[in-house]
C-alpha cells in the first residue's frame, strides 16, 4: 500500500507535497478549499502548476482531493440538490486542473425520503457531471459511510447500486474508510475476519473498484454507526486490525491516507502513525523471509 495522509493547504497548494514528504508520505490527500465553503476563489494557473511540479519534485506517487462536506448529491430537496450538483462539478473541475488522481466524495444522505431514491439521485448527479466534463482523467471515488442518520453508501451493496448506474464506469470507484467500515458493522480485526470481509467485498462490489483507503482507527465500537476517528492502534480496531489491509498484495499500489487526529505538535501524530503502519509491513516481510528460510532448510540435503 502507498501510505500517506491528509495534508493541509494553509501554506499554499505547492507546499502540501513538500510537507507530505517531510512527514513521510508516499501519497497525499488535500482539500482544494475550505470544506465548509460552497464556493472558493478560482484556482490560478500558477497555483495549479506549482502543485503539480511539487508532486513530481517530491516523488509523491498518488494524490487526491477530498470533496467538501456541504454537498449532498442524495438530497430530495430541489434547491439543495441543485446547489450540491453545481458544487460537485466545480470541485471536479478543480481536481482536474490541479492534476490529482482522484476526487473522494461522501455520496450523500436521503434525509428520510428513502434509500433507493437517494441512491438514484446520487448516480444521476454523477452522470450529469461526467457528461459535462468529457475527457477528464480524474477518477471520482465514493467513500463508504459509517451509517449514521440517513447517510448512503454504508454497505458494499449500496455502493455497488450507485456504481452500476454510472454510464462512464472507468471514471468511478470507491475509497474505503476503515473507521467507517468498522462503525458500519464490518469486522476485520483478525486474518479470518478479514478474509470473510474480502469475500463479501468481492461478491457484493468487487475488490477492483477499491482505488483508495482512509486508514483510521475508531473511537467507537463495532456497528455503533459513529464516525469518530482515532490514531492507529489506539482505538477499538487496534493495531492488528490494520495488518491485513497494508500487507495484502492486491493493495500494493493503492494509496492509503491517514485522517487520524492531530494535536498541537504539527504532524507528529502522522509521523508516528505512518511508522506504526510501516512496522506492520516490516513484520510481514520478516515473517515471509523466515518462512522461505525454513522451507529452504527443509529441502536442503543433509
Amino acid at each position: 500500500m502507498l501510505l500517506g495522509a491528509h495534508i493541509g493547504i494553509a501554506d499554499g497548494l505547492a507546499e502540501a507535497p513538500v510537507t507530505g514528504r517531510r512527514v513521510g508520505c508516499d501519497a497525499i490527500q488535500i482539500f482544494s478549499k475550505s470544506p465548509q465553503m460552497w464556493a472558493a476563489p478560482p484556482l490560478s494557473e500558477e497555483a495549479a502548476r506549482g502543485f503539480a511540479e511539487a508532486v513530481r519534485a517530491q516523488g509523491i506517487r498518488s494524490t487526491a482531493i477530498h470533496h467538501g462536506y456541504l454537498a449532498n448529491l442524495g438530497s430530495p430537496k430541489a434547491p439543495g440538490l441543485a446547489r450540491s450538483r453545481r458544487a460537485f462539478q466545480e470541485e471536479l473541475e478543480r481536481a482536474e486542473r490541479i492534476g490529482v488522481d482522484a476526487l473522494i466524495l461522501h455520496p450523500g444522505a436521503h434525509l428520510g425520503e428513502g434509500v433507493d431514491g437517494g441512491l438514484g439521485r446520487i448516480a444521476e448527479g454523477l452522470n450529469l457531471a461526467f457528461a459535462k466534463t468529457a475527457g477528464y482523467r480524474v477518477r471520482v471515488l465514493l467513500e463508504n459511510a459509517a451509517g449514521q442518520g440517513s447517510t448512503l453508501g454504508r454497505s458494499f451493496v449500496e455502493l455497488a447500486a450507485i456504481l452500476n448506474r454510472i454510464e462512464e464506469r472507468p471514471r468511478i470507484g470507491v475509497a474505503l474508510d476503515t473507521c467507517h467500515l468498522f462503525a458500519a458493522g464490518y469486522d476485520f480485526r483478525t486474518p479470518e475476519l478479514y478474509g470473510r470481509l474480502i469475500d463479501q467485498l468481492e461478491s457484493e462490489l468487487g475488490a477492483k473498484e477499491v482505488r483508495a483507503f482512509h486508514l483510521n482507527d475508531s473511537k467507537a465500537g463495532l456497528g455503533e454507526h459513529l464516525d469518530r476517528h482515532e490514531n492507529i492502534g489506539k482505538g477499538k480496531i487496534g493495531l492488528a486490525g490494520f495488518r491485513s489491509w497494508v500487507t495484502d498484495p492486491r493493495w500494493a499500489e493503492v494509496p492509503g491516507f491517514l485522517e487520524t487526529p492531530l494535536d498541537s505538535d504539527d504532524y507528529a501524530a502522522y509521523v508516528h502513525d505512518l511508522a506504526t503502519l510501516r512496522s506492520l509491513l516490516g513484520r510481514a516481510a520478516s515473517k515471509a523471509r523466515g518462512t522461505r528460510t525454513r522451507a529452504s532448510a527443509a529441502s536442503t540435503p543433509k
